[in-house]
């Protein structure tokens, strides 16, 4: 279905056997950023409650986590429950709640081993206390690491985002200690939530949809989008090194001219 824009559909076995290791080194995205969907339908597929969906893709997390790293990649974010999440029924919401718990508590020990540094963005505050502390304790215990940056969107929404940046900058500018003159696309980037974190330069969402619901909107303006069919639980090492070299062989332009076009 998804052969021009997201990239030919192959044989993943074969992917595998034929390339045999990592992507290329050239052109490793920076930045790539993850909309993890599907874990309902692959229940549904199966006759299992939802929850078995999102239990599965915590297993694709892990999957994904490792291979990110060993690729390179600099930072990995993953959009895990979004502000329009708390529409869903009370008892899925009470399991994604739990899942950062269960998936930090066992997968802390190879966190540290890959050197992976825990983080998120979105509103912790709003988070169940029991969430918080998994999440705070992950973030704690592996702050020291350097290598690939885990970054988790819990409770995150972009509009929400964008409208918090707004009234920070605005009551600064009640303050004084911002003029009108000095809000640009640089300082609307600076109170973002990832404003300490490289722009994504690769968006992969899965399951066949093609939006981007409400996420890291001003972040994604000039981000590469690939999109898959595959459900989140059956994402595998192949399917995120296809969108790896589908983005490799992009030319991003930013707006302008690249390469021959340029002379």
């Amino acid at each position: 279905m998804f052969n021009k824009l997201f990239g030919k559909k192959i044989n993943k076995e074969d992917k595998m056997n034929e390339q045999k290791g990592l992507v290329k080194d050239e052109c490793i995205p920076s930045h790539i950023a993850i909309i993890m969907d599907g874990n309902g339908r692959w229940a549904k597929k199966r006759a299992m409650p939802r929850i078995k969906g999102h239990h599965e893709g915590m297993n694709t997390v892990k999957k994904i986590a490792r291979y990110a790293s060993k690729c390179g990649v600099k930072v990995l974010t993953l959009y895990a429950f979004s502000t329009e999440n708390w529409r869903r029924p009370k008892t899925e919401v009470e399991f994604l709640m739990s899942l950062p718990g269960q998936f930090l508590q066992s997968f802390l020990p190879e966190l540290m081993e890959l050197n992976i540094k825990v983080q998120m963005i979105g509103d912790k505050a709003e988070l169940p206390m029991h969430t918080q502390k998994a999440l705070d304790a992950a973030m704690e215990a592996t702050k020291e690491n350097t290598g690939l940056i885990l970054n988790f969107a819990m409770n995150y929404g972009s509009r929400d985002e964008i409208v918090r940046a707004m009234k920070a900058m605005m009551t600064e500018v009640q303050e004084g200690k911002l003029v009108i003159e000095d809000i640009t696309e640089e300082r609307v980037t600076n109170y973002l939530m990832t404003a300490h974190l490289p722009e994504p330069d690769l968006l992969i969402r899965t399951s066949g949809e093609v939006r981007l619901s409400n996420f890291m909107l001003w972040q994604l303006a000039y981000t590469e989008f690939w999109f898959t069919d595959t459900l989140w639980p059956d994402f595998d090492e192949a399917c995120f090194q296809e969108a790896i070299e589908a983005y490799q062989n992009r030319n991003r332009r930013y707006g302008g001219l690249k390469g021959e076009e340029t002379k």
